[in-house]
């Protein structure tokens, strides 16, 4: 049985009298656990207040489906307040290191003590701020490493694509280069004259132009190598399939092929071909290069995209472009978009620069974002709107998803509170984007939900000489 003596060794205790320590132990209950159990888990609902006595446990919470240490308990101590207050899920998982003797004090009773005793309330309270902050400090650490691997993840999604197309182009460049320098040696060697050999390139860098400018109708690129491939089946071109396809997307036509071949269709040497050959390798060469060079273009662009994101190298606050912000984040959100997510953007050009914690607004905007889109489950329709009003500049994002249910609406903003399941939400997504507008950028964040549409709009203020520009 719990005596007086082992609540008097934790502080709050100390503050109650006699005779309400002995009502506390009289009213406790024991629980053995043995080591490697668990006394409560994430997600459950309260269930009063507990003292340990003997033993030691830990504190985990479950984040992208890992048990992460929180911290630990030794005896003696106390834990449960929190939940026993506000009547909410455990927000952690409870484990016995060591076998532990626990007494438990339902919550009724503990409140009762709480109402009684100002001092002992007093006491608890700061303890509870303290286990508080430092719970939420945690958190807010992990969300900030979990935001950084799902876009690293985003990011790594977006690279491969681009880097295979540039590997792939690098790695089959080295052999057509040599084919073609051994074709044109070939072809010098028997000393054609020099009007033959101009219409042969104009046709390359007709082909050329082509391929590099998309000129080629995609419509009707099927038709063309079609064409083309009964002409070079006709001519006597092994795996004419080969040569149909690059040829086609040169935009060669069968009457420049009739032109070119007409000399050579009775050579019995390599000449018969070679033309063809060359021709299609040169558009095959330049195609790599183009899909390489936009391969490069795009690696590139994500860079920038994730330097402009956290502002590398730039003081603490900076000239921040608002649709600048709104497109990077959206860039290293493309791999969730493309699977059927449409973006419609409303842009005002009229907003102008704004001083602010650029990569702070960023991370506003990521957790909007990957808000809405988890909201839409994969498909729907993502509005994002700016404007200027009466000396705010106003940042909408508005999705089609399921909506917020009404009643839960006044509770979305409060730390940990999450809808979503254990390990998937740390609750402090919207409360940190609040914090980011409100408390650090002087603006609000507010929202209207219904089925099929909701709206967070971002009000942030306009410096003077702003809105003297504006």
């Amino acid at each position: 049985m719990l005596c007086v003596e082992d609540l008097v060794n934790l502080d709050p205790f100390q503050r109650l009298p006699q005779e309400r320590l002995e009502w506390v132990c009289e009213r406790a209950q024991t629980v053995e656990l043995r080591a490697g159990k668990i006394l409560v888990r994430e997600g459950e609902v309260s269930c009063g207040l507990f003292i340990l006595v003997a033993g030691q446990m830990s504190i985990t919470r479950r984040s992208e489906g890992i048990d992460i240490p929180v911290g630990q308990h030794e005896a003696p101590s106390f834990f449960g307040e929190i939940t026993a207050l506000t009547d909410e899920p455990v927000p952690v998982t409870m484990r016995a290191v060591t076998d532990c003797r626990i007494y438990k004090i339902e919550a009724d009773d503990f409140l009762k003590l709480l109402h009684e005793c100002r001092d002992f309330e007093q006491m608890v309270f700061r303890i509870v701020q303290q286990r508080t902050r430092g719970l939420e400090s945690f958190i807010r650490g992990r969300e900030k490493m979990a935001a950084l691997g799902t876009l690293a993840a985003g990011l790594a999604h977006e690279l491969n694509n681009p880097a295979a197309a540039l590997v792939r182009a690098l790695r089959e460049m080295p052999s057509a280069v040599l084919e073609l320098q051994r074709m044109n040696l070939v072809y010098g060697q028997r000393q054609v004259e020099q009007a033959h050999t101009q219409h042969w390139l104009q046709v390359r860098d007709q082909g050329y132009e082509a391929i590099l400018n998309d000129r080629v109708d995609f419509v009707t690129l099927s038709d063309r190598e079609t064409v083309l491939l009964d002409w070079l089946e006709d001519y006597g071109v092994k795996q004419a399939w080969k040569l149909a396809e690059p040829l086609a997307e040169g935009g060669i036509e069968v009457d420049t092929l009739n032109q070119l071949m007409e000399r050579w269709r009775n050579d019995s040497t390599e000449m018969r071909e070679i033309g063809l050959h060359w021709l299609a390798l040169s558009f095959e060469v330049i195609s790599m290069i183009k899909h390489g060079l936009r391969g490069a273009e795009r690696i590139s662009e994500l860079v920038q995209a994730m330097k402009s994101y956290s502002y590398l190298d730039q003081g603490i606050q900076q000239e921040v472009n608002l649709h600048q912000g709104l497109e990077d984040t959206l860039r290293l959100f493309a791999h969730k978009l493309k699977c059927g997510i449409q973006v419609q953007r409303h842009y005002d050009q009229q907003v102008p620069k704004i001083l602010a914690f650029g990569s702070e607004l960023n991370q506003v905007w990521t957790n909007l974002i990957d808000n809405a889109i988890d909201a839409m489950d994969g498909k729907g329709l993502l509005e994002i709107t700016t404007h200027l009003h009466d000396r705010f500049v106003h940042v909408d994002i508005t999705d089609s998803g399921c909506g917020i249910p009404p009643e839960i609406q006044t509770r979305i903003f409060e730390p940990f509170f999450t809808t979503k399941s254990v390990g998937q939400g740390s609750g402090l997504g919207l409360e940190t984007a609040r914090r980011i507008v409100e408390n650090r950028h002087q603006g609000t964040l507010s929202f209207e939900s219904k089925p099929g549409r909701t709206c967070f709009t971002i009000c942030l203020p306009l410096p003077k000489i702003a809105l003297d520009h504006a």
